[in-house]
């Protein structure tokens, strides 16, 4: 926390945007200096991230009074610093902003690499912009506190990182820490503090990091390499419209994003067997035992034909062929330009 507040000193107006849920600790953030902070704390879900919630947070930056040396600080998830680093890039045309993410999901994936943006009509992130972060400020510890359902989330996306490279057997280490771990007696039904012993997932989030600010900084604006990290999430994005389209049709309750890249990321690893690019034999039905192992869901909650609609309308899409990520082996993914229609009949 020193560090941040150290940091935070560099900038003359600092204005906290933060999930609502996190308020006391976006409070904490910068204590030294009330008098030139503000902070506007907002509803992070998928219903409220839409183009509304943006103008909301100009509208906000604008009574007071940012101007073009602010700094727009985004505390929480993913759904945060997309709306929040979104506001600020078209704020005055763009002002700085920065990360401070407090779930696993945004420590690894979404707070880092400069996209921002909202839904528009049900779809997925179909507004936005890149833009660079000032900087991304990764505090493990707030994790100890986060309900384990959302930590398994953030899990699929760290795992995703992990099966696009994996650097010193990361893949396999963290699927052994989440796969059987030891709850104590003292602690509550909720949180999962059992995960942060002898510091394994604060050393397996920084290598995740790392390998998607590498990636990030040889291809900012995704024209070949930054596309292996939408492994999983063409269908993943598919599942998240279908379940707001349907109702969920009666399947229980919603999956979340990190669940629907989790079931995305085996229906690739079985499509790549299907076509052949396959080098590692029995590769999904590994990644699907692994993923189980960690309490992830693995398959389609509907029939895949159901998906087209959204499939149609991913910002992959280009001349009726969609590029899709496939993975090989754990530690390397191939891209392909596939046609929707098959991916959707796999």
């Amino acid at each position: 926390m020193k560090e941040l507040a150290s940091e935070l000193k560099k900038y003359r107006n600092v204005f906290i945007v933060c999930d609502r849920k996190v308020e006391g600790f976006a409070r904490s953030l910068d204590f030294a200096r009330d008098d030139r902070r503000a902070i506007l704390p907002i509803t992070a879900d998928e219903a409220h991230k839409n183009i509304g919630t943006v103008m909301d947070i100009c509208q906000w930056l604008m009574v007071n009074g940012a101007d073009r040396d602010a700094l727009v600080l985004a505390a929480g998830g993913g759904v945060t610093t997309d709306m929040a680093g979104f506001a600020a890039s078209i704020y005055k045309r763009g002002i700085r902003y920065a990360n401070v993410p407090t779930t696993l999901l945004s420590m690894v994936d979404a707070g880092i690499g400069g996209k921002t943006g909202v839904n528009l009509d049900g779809f997925k992130n179909l507004l936005g912009v890149i833009r660079q972060p000032e900087f991304t400020a990764i505090f493990p510890e707030v994790l100890e506190t986060l309900p384990e359902r959302e930590l398994r989330s953030g899990l699929a996306e760290m795992l995703k990182t992990f099966i696009i490279k994996n650097p010193a057997h990361a893949y396999e280490r963290t699927v052994d820490l989440f796969r059987n771990p030891v709850r104590p007696a003292s602690c509550g039904p909720q949180a999962s503090p059992s995960f942060f012993t002898e510091g394994e997932l604060p050393e397996l989030i920084r290598l995740a990091a790392g390998i998607k600010q590498d990636i990030v900084e040889k291809d900012e604006f995704e024209t070949r390499l930054r596309r292996k990290l939408n492994l999983g999430h063409t269908w993943g994005h598919a599942i998240e419209w279908w379940q707001r389209e349907s109702g969920n049709a009666g399947t229980g309750e919603p999956f979340t994003h990190g669940e629907a890249v989790a079931i995305g990321m085996v229906q690739a690893a079985r499509f790549a067997e299907k076509l052949g690019f396959a080098e590692e034999e029995g590769l999904s039905a590994r990644i699907k035992a692994d993923l189980e192992a960690c309490g992830l869901p693995t398959e389609l909650p509907c029939p895949a034909k159901e998906l087209l609609p959204a499939i149609l309308n991913d910002k992959k899409m280009q001349d009726g062929k969609i590029n899709l990520v496939l993975p090989v082996r754990i530690g390397k993914v191939i891209i392909r330009k596939v046609a929707s229609e098959i991916i959707a009949g796999a």
